[in-house]
């Protein structure tokens, strides 16, 4: 995380172009901070309008955007918690109407967890601000920048998913 002097540093260094953002640690750390803030507080508010946990919005996140069927164990790797929070976790989304369990055909004992359509829908419908803020945030950048962009969120979460609480 940025400190107090990467900013000491940052300001006293000055900017080359004045016209031009700074593009230093700090200056990310800034921006990747509210963002994240910015985007919590979205998630809480659909949190608290279903009756969810903060937690529960991320599975549902991870559910859909997992690029094979999402499994209870998966789950639980992907957001750190036990299997006992994950099993609370899949069974208030089951009860609210968000998720369903389906059992493997040929193995009984896998259950892969699915988005249920209506629930998706009403998530899309609340997210929608997000998505118009994307799109007129992404309307100020050439293919090129979007590129680019992309190319930074994809390194971050590669070098983010590598980070284990062993490494804090």
């Amino acid at each position: 995380m940025a400190t107090g002097n990467d900013r000491t540093q940052h300001e006293r260094g000055g900017d080359a172009d004045a016209a031009s953002p700074p593009t230093d640690l700090y200056a990310f750390a800034v921006r990747l901070r509210r963002m994240n803030g910015e985007i919590n507080r979205l998630v809480h508010g659909f949190a608290g309008e279903h009756g969810l946990h903060a937690t529960d919005v991320q599975a549902l996140a991870a559910i859909l955007d997992a690029e094979e069927p999402m499994t209870p164990k998966r789950l639980r790797e992907h957001l750190g918690l036990t299997s006992g929070a994950v099993t609370a976790c899949v069974d208030r989304l089951e009860r609210a109407g968000h998720v369903r369990r389906v059992r493997e055909s040929s193995d009984r004992r896998v259950v892969h967890l699915h988005y249920v359509s209506d629930a998706r829908a009403a998530a899309r419908t609340y997210f929608r601000p997000l998505a118009e803020a994307t799109r007129a945030a992404r309307s100020r950048f050439t293919e090129d920048e979007l590129s680019v962009a992309l190319r930074f969120l994809t390194a971050m979460n590669e070098e983010l998913s590598e980070i284990t609480p062993a490494d804090r």
